[in-house]
């Protein structure tokens, strides 16, 4: 017990517990930096720690039940405002101090019989363990959802995970609104239906050219370049061409 931080001054005993109950090596690591520093910030989770995508390690944190306050510093080694977080007390929430729940071998197969093996946001197949089970509306709003309701869930690539869990923690749903509602018509949590990406008037379509396919993309991707556009921008024209024709 002697390794372990020393409860700071003015946090309560309730609170300091909660933080050593974390037990998981990410999160326990961004805890005992800020119980011993009083803050951490994105520069020193990558420098300090490795973690190449430091919202995620922060994110571990909240999911954990423990609130942090995202605040800027301005950085000794670049002089650019970067991102720092602190124990944010008046926000521990009874009950959930403790953690997010781990799922079942179990659990994940019944998520890839009801969606097949592949990334929900791209539609992608892949091996089963290239897939993370993900909560479609974040834990931060939701909190933990039953098990069987494996609705309530879903499987994502690590790359899609980092691109939801970027967008989630820069929408103001997430950050101060904590409506449930919201996160009900997103894309991130709904791809299948949505209304808006993280509050925004957008709509997005994620293709994947596979075997034979490759070439049509290459073909796509030089003739786009020829005419100064993105392949992007390309397949949009072309959309956009196709139904105004079938008008």
């Amino acid at each position: 017990m002697n390794d372990l931080p020393s409860c700071p001054d003015g946090m309560s005993l309730a609170f300091y517990t909660a933080c050593l109950a974390v037990t998981s090596k990410r999160p326990r690591t961004v805890i005992n930096h800020i119980l011993i520093h009083g803050f951490i910030t994105t520069e020193q989770l990558g420098e300090l720690y490795g973690y190449d995508h430091p919202p995620r390690a922060v994110r571990d944190v909240r999911e954990n039940g423990i609130p942090l306050e995202t605040y800027t510093v301005i950085s000794n080694k670049t002089g650019r405002k970067i991102a720092a977080y602190r124990f944010d007390t008046t926000l521990a929430v009874a009950g959930r101090i403790g953690g997010r729940k781990a799922f079942s071998k179990q659990f994940k197969e019944k998520l890839i019989k009801k969606y097949g093996a592949r990334s929900a946001l791209t539609n992608e197949t892949l091996e089963s363990r290239y897939l993370q089970i993900d909560h479609r509306i974040p834990y931060e709003i939701a909190g933990n959802t039953s098990a069987e309701s494996v609705e309530s869930y879903m499987l994502l690539d690590a790359s899609a995970q980092r691109a939801k869990s970027w967008s989630c923690e820069n929408c103001k749903n997430f950050q101060s609104v904590r409506d449930r509602n919201i996160c009900s018509n997103c894309f991130w949590a709904f791809p299948e239906s949505y209304t808006h990406i993280a509050m925004c008037e957008e709509r997005r379509l994620d293709i994947v050219w596979s075997g034979q396919e490759a070439k049509h993309y290459d073909r796509l991707s030089s003739n786009a370049s020829k005419v100064k556009k993105t392949p992007q921008d390309l397949v949009k024209e072309l959309v956009t061409r196709y139904l105004k024709n079938g008008e």
